[in-house]
């Protein structure tokens, strides 16, 4: 039997989300606490939330909501990649040394150690890196940061990039203790109809 890594932070009102956007709430409606017969409760919440994946819509005008995405992208062998580019910056394809085997990726970065302080100096991927990750067939990129584009970017660079090589992205999870490797990720979002992202429970098996 095949280990099961939760690579996904837990959701509660702690989780820190981008600054501005919607932080996750959670109320009862019926409570065995309060003497109803079942607990019945509601949420609210960015769509981006914990470890998610965007839908092209949220950075293309033209691109795929999230309800429209081939499920393909989120379930397949994976690898892990450690890389140590400085917090704040980009990392290059020449940041890391090991050869890209499989068509799913996740970049360790550690440049945003909890989900519960959002820090805006994390380390992000430069379009160059996602150009190269498409011509070695790569079709989900992952990293354990809020976002593959810098905090500050308006342009969103590497986004684009992913949105012409029509690639999926992964990101906010957490790689702490994984090593890098080869793995089988599982990280199917939510079919929500006409959503620019979705949170996902993101699983490596080993």
């Amino acid at each position: 039997m095949k280990k099961i890594i939760d690579i996904s932070p837990e959701i509660s009102p702690q989780l820190a989300v981008w600054p501005g956007d919607t932080p996750f709430s959670q109320s009862f409606l019926m409570s065995f606490s309060k003497g109803d017969h079942l607990d019945l409760s509601t949420i609210q919440s960015t769509v981006h939330l914990g470890a998610h994946t965007d839908a092209p819509s949220h950075y293309h005008a033209e691109g795929e909501t999230m309800e429209q995405r081939s499920l393909d992208f989120y379930f397949g062998t994976c690898q892990v990649i450690d890389v140590t580019t400085p917090k704040g910056e980009r990392i290059s394809p020449e940041d890391f040394s090991v050869e890209v085997q499989e068509k799913r990726v996740l970049f360790k970065t550690n440049s945003f150690l909890s989900p519960h302080k959002f820090n805006e100096d994390f380390t992000s991927l430069s379009p160059e890196l996602v150009d190269f990750l498409s011509r070695q067939g790569v079709c989900l990129v992952g990293i354990d940061t809020p976002s593959v584009d810098p905090f500050s970017s308006k342009t969103l660079e590497s986004h684009r990039a992913i949105y012409e090589a029509n690639m999926a992205v992964l990101e906010g999870v957490v790689l702490n203790g994984v090593q890098a490797g080869v793995y089988t990720l599982c990280a199917f979002p939510l079919k929500i109809k006409g959503s620019d992202a979705s949170p996902v429970r993101a699983v490596l098996l080993s």
